[in-house]
């Protein structure tokens, strides 16, 4: 592990309409010179988070950023140095972004980015963009029927993610309906993360894995390999910070707002929920009577999205 100070950096993501994102080029004699980033720059101590993002956004790329949230937070230690990206989304600025350095700038497809064409603490933050905003939770269902209108309507919202969490089947009867919600599920565009235990868990079914918090708190390492996604359900700062240190690609936090389940004065509240996000460096779904209405109130309090079961019916 590096023994060099943090550099503290302030980087901005901006999708446009046609999933592209802002990338520029880095300088050919700074640190990883040529490969390409995501704009932003080192904070000073004088100064937030917030006016560092403002302020490099205006001096490199020409622009005035007016709309943005948190993303994630990644900290890297490179043999030279130790970074902590502090990643922000960008939904709304003014100006024509153009490299005001000299430096080559464009809009790449995400779905081209390739992680070699990044220094490497970028590539946390290129799997991350590769996450939808909206997460479903299945409902324990009665027949293979029901879910497969289920998944049909989750298709017709545009979900492309989704929970199978089903606590009425036995592990037996859970593996063979999840066999057939992902050959229903790739016909609409969705994958599916099963939510159960690693000793159950088929390596060759689904796109990940999802553990409840009990399990997740019995970990010792991450369970599953990096090509699959591995999530955890938590409901306390304890919980996240299990879940970073057993390298989870995102959480759920959950109960945000009241849910018959945990009952009154259990809910988070919105307040609480940024406190806990910003404690830790991961992608956190907002959970626990959430809605569809919730989406800018979930990012605007350092929600990667939502997720819920009632949520997308």
């Amino acid at each position: 592990m590096s023994a060099f100070k943090v550099i503290h950096v302030a980087v901005g993501v901006i999708i446009n309409e046609s999933q592209q994102v802002l990338i520029a080029q880095r300088h050919p004699n700074s640190h990883k010179g040529g490969l390409w980033e995501f704009p932003g720059g080192k904070k000073e101590e004088s100064e937030s988070i917030e006016t560092a993002l403002k302020r490099e956004f205006a001096e490199e790329i020409g622009i005035e950023l007016t709309k943005f949230h948190p993303f994630t937070k990644i900290k890297y230690h490179y043999p030279e140095k130790t970074v902590l990206l502090d990643v922000w989304r960008i939904t709304e600025f003014s100006g024509h972004a153009e490299g005001r350095e000299g430096q080559a700038i464009a809009w790449r497809p995400l779905e081209e980015l390739q992680m070699w064409d990044f220094p490497e603490a970028n590539a946390s933050i290129i799997k991350r963009l590769a996450l939808p905003t909206k997460i479903a939770i299945t409902p324990d269902l009665e027949t293979i029927d029901d879910l497969s209108s289920l998944i049909s309507q989750y298709g017709k919202l545009g979900i492309k993610l989704v929970q199978f969490r089903q606590t009425q089947l036995g592990q037996e009867k859970f593996n063979s309906w999840l066999r057939q919600a992902i050959s229903i599920a790739e016909k609409v565009g969705i994958q599916l993360v099963a939510n159960q235990s690693p000793e159950f868990f088929d390596h060759s079914l689904s796109k990940g894995l999802n553990v409840n918090s009990k399990t997740l708190m019995t970990l010792q390492q991450r369970p599953v390999s990096s090509d699959l996604l591995f999530a955890a359900s938590c409901h306390n700062l304890n919980e996240l910070r299990h879940a970073e240190r057993m390298k989870a690609d995102f959480v759920t936090l959950s109960p945000v707002c009241y849910t018959s389940k945990y009952g009154s004065n259990s809910e988070l509240g919105w307040e609480k929920f940024a406190e806990l996000a910003g404690q830790v460096s991961l992608p956190i779904y907002a959970l626990g009577g959430i809605s569809l209405s919730h989406m800018s109130l979930a990012l605007g309090h350092g929600a990667f999205g939502i997720a819920g079961i009632t949520a997308f019916l």
